[in-house]
């Protein structure tokens, strides 16, 4: 039965079951029937630092309750559209199955459910867990077309290898990169100390990479940053969520000061959103364990819905 404000249970944020948005849940991913399909991937055996990003998916979710907005949608008056409303199709497939210390196993099944969203036609959105889970991702596109991957982030991410790691939070836009289906990368908000050495910068810019700062970003502004996005490619979003600011985004694990705020990137995804075919997406390295008041959690969720109804807004 459809949630409504006059009739049946009211279903307010603070009661039930926290799926994403409080959209339904659907265990059996070979009944998936919808056009995003959100698919948390709690893993953080990646992280070189400080971990807790695997509870990042519970956190997001509980955060985006505060965003169910039943059948009304949410209307912007800035914009004249209501989004998320009558018709949208989101549905939560829950986690992937992790297994502690077994990155390889637990990547293969992050691959699977994202594989299993865009087989049903589904948008896959992803909740992280650390950036290394963008790889698994980006393999789940191996039978697609062609995407182009945009980077919002603090860090470059483009190590080939350290230590024997090839496939953690350092590593996941050079596998990206090396990926047949990928196109390109645009890799904005990169800055200050950076988890990639110089010539990881040299390496990204022979794959033909696209590296801006937050202040170059910022001095140029959203519809010059969004112009340096090529058109008529799918695009892929990945969001680590220490490219905004530590001041709204505590808690993570490798907080960069000197990030975006929240309308920087929302204003740039809404010009994509309109331009380009976004057919995936991830959010990652939500650590709610040093999320003071919960607001990072809240941001994640925000960003997410505001994209989400953006994207489906383009497409109908």
């Amino acid at each position: 039965m459809t949630n409504t404000y006059d009739s049946g249970r009211l279903n307010l944020p603070f009661v039930g079951i926290s799926t994403f948005g409080k959209y339904a849940y659907v265990q059996d991913w070979s009944g998936i029937d919808a056009d995003v399909a959100v698919l948390g991937a709690p893993f953080d055996g990646g992280t070189q630092w400080r971990p807790g990003a695997r509870f990042g998916p519970r956190a997001i979710r509980e955060a985006s309750t505060l965003f169910a907005f039943g059948h009304a949608g949410a209307y912007d008056h800035e914009d004249d559209v209501t989004y998320l409303g009558p018709g949208t199709k989101i549905i939560d497939m829950g986690d992937a199955d992790i297994i502690h210390t077994q990155t390889e196993a637990s990547h293969a099944n992050i691959e699977k459910g994202v594989r299993a969203a865009l087989a049903a036609g589904a948008i896959p959105v992803t909740l992280g867990g650390d950036h290394s889970i963008n790889i698994p991702c980006i393999r789940a596109f191996s039978d697609q077309a062609p995407i182009h991957i945009v980077q919002i982030d603090a860090h470059l991410d483009f190590v080939d290898e350290r230590h024997g790691v090839r496939h953690g939070h350092g590593n996941p836009m050079r596998r990206a990169a090396e990926r047949d289906h990928v196109t390109g990368l645009s890799q904005f908000g990169i800055r200050n100390v950076s988890s990639t050495a110089k010539e990881g910068y040299d390496d990204a810019r022979s794959f033909g990479s696209d590296i801006q700062s937050v202040r170059q970003i910022r001095a140029m502004g959203a519809e010059a940053a969004a112009a340096r996005v090529p058109k008529g490619v799918n695009l892929y979003i990945t969001i680590d969520i220490d490219g905004f600011d530590p001041s709204i985004a505590p808690g993570t694990g490798t907080p960069s000061h000197g990030g975006f705020l929240y309308y920087e990137v929302l204003e740039f995804l809404a010009i994509l959103a309109k331009r380009n075919c976004i057919v995936g997406v991830d959010l990652v390295e939500v650590a709610p364990d040093y999320d003071r008041d919960g607001t990072t959690a809240i941001l994640a969720a925000q960003i997410l819905l505001n994209l989400i109804g953006r994207i489906l807004h383009a497409k109908s």
